[in-house]
């Protein structure tokens, strides 16, 4: 008799968990799925986007590509110093740049642009690229094609005749 209660127990206990998991799902399944996805999001990502390891000529490079911004800042500090400490030397240096013919100096302007602008242009291209925008559906009548009827839109259209 008591085991056949104990049964019974049990059966009800199984059957109020089944109904409580047709309304509210179960957490902790849940969240072992949202790991699951996040982490298989980051290994795709990984995949697109991860750089493979370079070699030492590749850092060589790199680190030689990174050089003229910082020359360019410090050398122009550089000359406000030297302005002070050999105001005359300095002054005769300007004045050889002043024969400088001016074509030079759109040379010397375009290369300096153009070596920014592709390094730039080199880093945007880098960057990861935008999220194609989702396709709209396909609308044709009150319904979208390949989905089920509106049914509040054919009562509302039922309603207007």
């Amino acid at each position: 008799m008591v085991s056949r209660s104990i049964e019974a127990v049990a059966t009800v206990g199984r059957a109020a968990q089944g109904l409580v998991g047709v309304f509210r799902a179960d957490a902790t399944a849940g969240q072992a799925l949202e790991h699951a996805a996040h982490r298989a999001a980051l290994e795709q990502l990984d995949g697109e986007f991860g750089r493979p390891a370079s070699g030492r000529f590749d850092r060589l490079v790199n680190g030689l590509n990174r050089l003229p911004r910082p020359f360019l800042a410090l050398g122009t500090l550089g000359l406000f110093v030297y302005s002070m400490v050999e105001p005359i030397g300095f002054a005769a240096r300007m004045q050889g740049l002043a024969y400088v013919p001016e074509p030079l100096w759109w040379l010397l302007g375009a290369i300096v642009g153009f070596y920014f602008g592709a390094r730039e242009l080199h880093y945007r291209r880098g960057a990861i690229p935008a999220a194609a925008p989702l396709p709209e559906p396909v609308v044709s009548g009150w319904h979208v094609e390949g989905g089920e009827p509106n049914a509040a839109l054919a009562d509302w259209k039922d309603g207007q005749d």
